[in-house]
């Protein structure tokens, strides 16, 4: 997991090291820290929520070894399954 303190300062340089991360595949996913969700880059629900509270995973297994569920809106299958608990 990555925060956008550990990335760094709002800044163009920042902006440019974390589109670096995204296109190496080190950050796939998006998580809100207050909520606990995670989901896609794309997400509109994600591009919605306060940057400080925006967190990166590399991948769904790190997103739910950090306590968090799929969003319900770009990741709906994942959701269901996460709710019923399977």
């Amino acid at each position: 997991m990555k925060t956008h303190e550990e990335i760094g300062p709002e800044s163009f340089a920042t902006s440019r090291k974390l589109k670096h991360l995204i296109d190496s595949g080190e950050i796939n996913l998006s998580g809100n820290r207050n909520l606990k969700i995670y989901g896609k880059l794309s997400c509109g629900s994600g591009k919605r929520m306060k940057r400080s509270n925006r967190v990166f995973f590399a991948s769904e297994h790190d997103a739910l070894a950090h306590a968090y569920r799929p969003c319900g809106h770009c990741m709906r299958e994942a959701y269901l399954k996460w709710k019923s608990g399977n």
